[in-house]
């Protein structure tokens, strides 16, 4: 961590990049798929807990069993899109903690603790979703993530063993630059930040 990385990659990363709801017809490789989560799970989460699990909703199938689920607004971005990841949260991430953070009792922290469980496999997860995003973009795939969309029924469909929560979705391909709406505003420093 002593480099600064190069302007044209914080510009992949940041400053260029954009949320996409149009998608060139340019399937993802399985192999890149592979890749992306090599490098979101090396991200830090609290105690190493790591609860996101991911689907990415590739096929026919898949996609019309996630079709009936999205609202109105999404559906045809999604559908056209090469991947949807379903973003989810493990309720159970605990009971991987001695494999994950084998030098201390960090299941019993969690273990029974409604409260802590749902804070962390909330926090935990929502961050390692933005890790996909920003590995992604670091693959040169673009991202468009959302909301919108009936949490009960992607569970039913997609996690029937009950013990996982969907968080977010992520549309995940080559997006259509030309389809890409102006870049909303953002607060500025004085707005968001203090330094105390």
């Amino acid at each position: 961590m002593t480099t600064h990385i190069s302007q044209s990659a914080l510009e992949q990363l940041f400053s260029n990049a954009r949320s996409h709801n149009a998608w060139q017809e340019r399937a993802i490789s399985d192999s890149t798929l592979h890749q992306l989560y090599d490098l979101l799970k090396m991200a830090p989460t609290s105690a190493n807990c790591s609860p996101a699990r991911f689907v990415f909703v590739q096929s026919e199938a898949a996609k019309a069993k996630l079709k009936p689920c999205l609202m109105e607004g999404n559906v045809e971005k999604t559908m056209t899109a090469p991947a949807c990841v379903i973003v989810g949260m493990d309720m159970q991430f605990y009971d991987q903690l001695p494999k994950l953070f084998p030098h201390a009792d960090a299941r019993s922290w969690f273990a029974g603790n409604d409260a802590a469980i749902q804070a962390t496999a909330f926090r935990n997860s929502s961050l390692q979703g933005a890790y996909l995003i920003m590995a992604a973009r670091a693959l040169g795939l673009d991202c468009g993530p959302m909301s919108g969309f009936d949490a009960a029924a992607v569970e039913a469909a997609f996690f029937p063993q009950g013990n996982v929560k969907a968080n977010f979705l992520i549309n995940l391909g080559y997006g259509d630059a030309t389809k890409v709406y102006p870049r909303s505003p953002r607060l500025g420093f004085d707005e968001a930040c203090q330094i105390v």
